[in-house]
């Protein structure tokens, strides 16, 4: 392969986050923004020890199992990647990534293992509880656009009017918008914030939204380089039929050179600045900057997660119940809240000072008298805290946990931690820090908090074990655990929700192991098979076997 030249090659699996994978006669070529199955024309942009990088030129075909996409602007927007992939195989996708990305990991336990799949979000479309749309044009000198950054670009702007990840509220108060100001605009009398030249009024437009109670809250962000009375704007967003009811419209200044929606000073311009939002039946008190899980429901799936886990241990009566827990990287201590009822005192540690103010104040509304939250970085504040945990939680930023608070995270040496992960890749490289000090991990479960994008969540249930030998024992649960179909082919959990979603039809993993058995696809030694030649299983009916074989034909098994 050469620099510039143009290769041909189906995507034959893709990594975390965006990284297709071309293996053609010439070699493994890594494109990004490709999806599987697809085919794809290349052109390479560096070559380095018979790995090359290229820049996706054109998608030639479709997978053959690709859907239409539900939204007018995919494609073009930069906000989802897999809005043409059944959702089933989106869902094998990412837990196929974060398990390869274990994978390291799982060889250097020492323990027994778990992998428990992946966690779908309970909404798929309309999700978000709040968006950061950006004004700007979509092409140099174009009409005022407000929306996302266009695929590719940092400058460009797509009106999302038609997005399928927020419901209709939120369409309708972005076309009122661009309708307000678009006459404005055109009269050169208003002007967007240029990020380059650093001139211009309007910057975002911040939405936020209740899922329990409908509330709306509705931000402007400008500059203050011009003054605009925002009354008619105000009165217009009142005039909309909304499924919600607008608690609040409020007018933020941002003069910072940051491409961030940041608080200089806000104005409210009609009703209030906060709503309230009830996950897991406690109550938090949400302003327009307030860091919150942006979807509600699944963010539920995620804590209920962690609240498992440590129901488990203690109905091991592996720790006490009565203990202190750290909760680090603990944002408005949602999680922190939620243990705060099983331990004696709950301690959580936040760097962002506005986040740590609502957790005290969402402590106090939920009327918790033991938890204590902590302004400042985990690193410094864990020398200052005379308190020694009995459990740590930890749910750090993307790019993980700082080596060095890392060291005096375990240097407590509890007897086990729970990491929640918003990017496996940072996961997998603490890990191996974890597990040089004796911490192996024995539980984990993937969680897709964000559906139609890259990101994907997870738990790990980490355990003080032994240091791990040259020899390693692995014990899986039998869900998703299918060596074939792990390298090429489909898990168990993809195999049994593609019938349940085509036919209507519960199959088993056993159900499943007796269909590729008897298709010749072999198991591993014992797997699913009687323990003596004489025992018996419960067999597979033929409408089961049908649709478990149409299965096995569209993973292109058989």
């Amino acid at each position: 392969m050469k620099k510039k030249e143009i290769i041909t090659g189906i995507v034959k699996r893709v990594e975390f986050p965006n990284k297709g994978i071309l293996e053609t006669e010439e070699g493994k070529i890594v494109v990004k923004g490709a999806l599987p199955d697809q085919k794809v024309s290349v052109q390479i942009q560096k070559v380095r020890n018979g790995r090359a990088e290229g820049r996706l030129l054109e998608v030639l075909e479709e997978a053959p199992d690709s859907n239409e996409s539900p939204c007018i602007h995919f494609g073009k927007c930069g906000g989802c990647s897999y809005l043409t992939m059944p959702y089933v195989k989106e869902l094998g996708l990412k837990e196929q990534q974060v398990r390869s990305l274990l994978k390291p990991a799982v060889e250097r336990n020492s323990i027994r293992f778990t992998w428990e799949g992946i966690k779908t979000s309970p909404v798929k479309y309309a999700y978000r509880n709040k968006m950061e749309f950006t004004f700007g044009d979509e092409i140099m000198g174009g009409p005022l656009s407000l929306g996302m950054h266009k695929k590719g670009s940092f400058y460009d702007i797509v009106t999302v009017s038609g997005c399928r990840i927020v419901d209709d509220d939120y369409r309708a108060i972005l076309s009122a918008t661009v309708d307000y100001f678009s006459p404005m605009y055109d009269k050169k009398e208003i002007t967007f914030y240029h990020r380059m030249k650093q001139e211009g009024y309007l910057r975002h437009l911040l939405v936020r939204k209740a899922v329990r109670t409908g509330d709306i809250l509705i931000d402007l962000i400008t500059t203050t380089q011009e003054e605009h009375d925002l009354t008619g704007y105000k009165d217009a967003l009142l005039s909309l039929q909304l499924d919600g009811r607008i608690a609040g419209i409020l007018h933020t200044k941002n003069d910072s050179l940051a491409d961030a929606v940041i608080d200089e000073g806000t104005e409210i311009l009609y009703g209030q600045d906060f709503f309230y939002e009830q996950l897991l039946g406690l109550k938090f008190r949400i302003t327009p900057f307030s860091f919150f899980q942006t979807n509600s429901l699944s963010a539920e799936v995620l804590y209920q997660t962690v609240r498992d886990y440590i129901r488990s241990l203690y109905d091991q009566s592996n720790i006490k119940n009565d203990g202190v827990v750290f909760d680090l990287y603990s944002g408005t201590g949602t999680i922190a809240q939620l243990l705060a009822p099983v331990a004696t005192k709950v301690i959580g540690v936040e760097i962002v000072e506005e986040a740590v103010e609502a957790a005290k104040e969402n402590a106090k509304l939920n009327h918790l008298d033991n938890c204590e939250f902590i302004a400042g970085d985990v690193l410094k504040v864990l020398d200052d805290i005379e308190d020694k945990p009995d459990l740590i939680i930890l749910d750090p930023p993307r790019d993980g946990i700082n080596p060095k608070a890392l060291k005096k995270i375990i240097d407590y040496g509890v007897n086990y931690m729970i990491y929640v992960s918003c990017k496996p890749t940072s996961l997998a490289r603490d890990l191996e820090i974890f597990q040089e000090n004796g911490y192996m991990m024995s539980r984990a479960v993937a969680v897709d908090q964000f559906p139609w994008t890259s990101h994907v969540e997870t738990v790990v249930l980490l355990s003080k074990g032994e240091i791990p030998s040259k020899k390693v024992k692995v014990e899986f649960s039998l869900e998703g655990m299918d060596t074939d179909g792990f390298k090429d082919g489909a898990t168990y959990d993809e195999i049994r929700d593609w019938v349940q979603e085509k036919y209507g039809i519960h199959v088993t993993n056993l159900n499943i192991a007796q269909i590729k058995r008897k298709n010749g696809i072999i198991e591993r030694e014992n797997y699913n098979k009687p323990k003596s030649e004489d025992s018996s299983q419960p067999g597979t009916t033929p409408e089961k076997e049908k649709a478990i074989t149409e299965a096995l034909k569209h993973f292109n098994m058989i």
